[in-house]
């Protein structure tokens, strides 16, 4: 999300609707970090593929406002162990504000900049710096791999830093800015089976201690935002419901399709570039992955904050 959103209401802040995480259950990741695991998600822990994660990333408020729901899961992230109980080796992001006609990497030698790829915000927005190191390995890395897999030719981007779809979400889960993140290009030309394809093709980086995140939004149709606090309207509950149960049921090929086959697919999403980093993240951990809700909040009443993890069937 680039543009201005609804102004919130004040008065009905305390209404934006979350689900929280139920606490007396260890999570998955939580029965799995013990002594014996906590180090090989780290850096240079390579004994087993990380796991991939769809995340909505919704408003670039998220950066400033702790009244947003997802604010405190992004925050909670390294705390809760969500992806391990250290840092990644490093971090490729697919955002949805990075679209170009071919795959494109960014190679930066050096630290990325911060992109500030929204509008009308307030000020304080603007100031904020994420200033993570490149990671130009895992860059030419992904270009071969996509290349082999019949993805290329794979440009290079040696100057754009990241966008907010990466360090906003990326300034929450990892403040200390010190895990070089690059960045892979969606082709919104292209459709979701294309881009699940792409992500198969990137599976290895997991086992190199890479963690991929797709970044995008649940639902994202800022035309049909409303203030906090007010219903949330059929055609977003139905197609976020529809994809939580396609998602967690395996049913990959109708997600593939999701834009069709949903319903309202086309009103949750004019424009595909916040749905097919789900796609992405989601090959990325191959056929059998199974899918794990570990986020799910609204604001402005239509967009939802659902977010995911996806692990191969062999590592559970």
């Amino acid at each position: 999300m680039g543009q201005r959103q609804a102004k919130p209401n004040p008065a009905a802040g305390h209404a934006r609707a979350t689900t929280p995480t139920p606490t007396p259950t260890p999570t998955r990741q939580e029965q799995r970090s013990g002594p014996e695991t906590e180090g090989r998600r780290g850096r240079g822990a390579a004994a087993e593929a990380m796991d991939t994660f769809f995340l909505s990333h919704g408003s670039p408020t998220l950066s400033i406002d702790d009244t947003i729901p997802a604010r405190q899961f992004f925050k909670s992230w390294l705390p809760a162990a969500v992806a391990g109980a250290e840092p990644p080796r490093a971090i490729l992001v697919v955002s949805g504000h990075w679209e170009t006609a071919t795959p494109t990497v960014n190679v930066i030698r050096g630290n990325n900049d911060t992109i500030h790829d929204f509008y009308g915000f307030p000020k304080p927005m603007y100031q904020l710096k994420y200033p993570a190191p490149g990671a130009p390995d895992v860059a030419m890395k992904t270009k071969q791999l996509l290349e082999q897999n019949g993805f290329g030719p794979v440009k290079e981007d040696h100057s754009r830093g990241l966008d907010h779809g990466a360090w906003v979400p990326l300034m929450l889960m990892y403040p200390e800015a010190n895990v070089p993140v690059c960045q892979l290009s969606l082709q919104a030309g292209r459709d979701g089976a294309y881009h699940y394809e792409l992500g198969k093709a990137l599976a290895p980086l997991r086992g190199d201690g890479v963690l991929i995140l797709g970044s995008g939004s649940a639902t994202h149709n800022l035309r049909r935002m409303g203030p906090d606090g007010t219903p949330v309207p059929r055609w977003a509950a139905e197609f976020d419901g529809w994809m939580q149960e396609a998602l967690l049921g395996g049913r990959h090929d109708d997600v593939k399709r999701c834009e069709e086959k949903a319903p309202h697919g086309r009103v949750a999403h004019p424009s595909p570039d916040h749905l097919y980093p789900l796609h992405v993240a989601l090959g990325a951990a191959g056929e059998a992955a199974k899918a794990e809700l570990i986020h799910h909040s609204w604001t402005n009443a239509t967009l939802s904050y659902a977010s995911y993890r996806f692990t191969t069937a062999a590592d559970s």
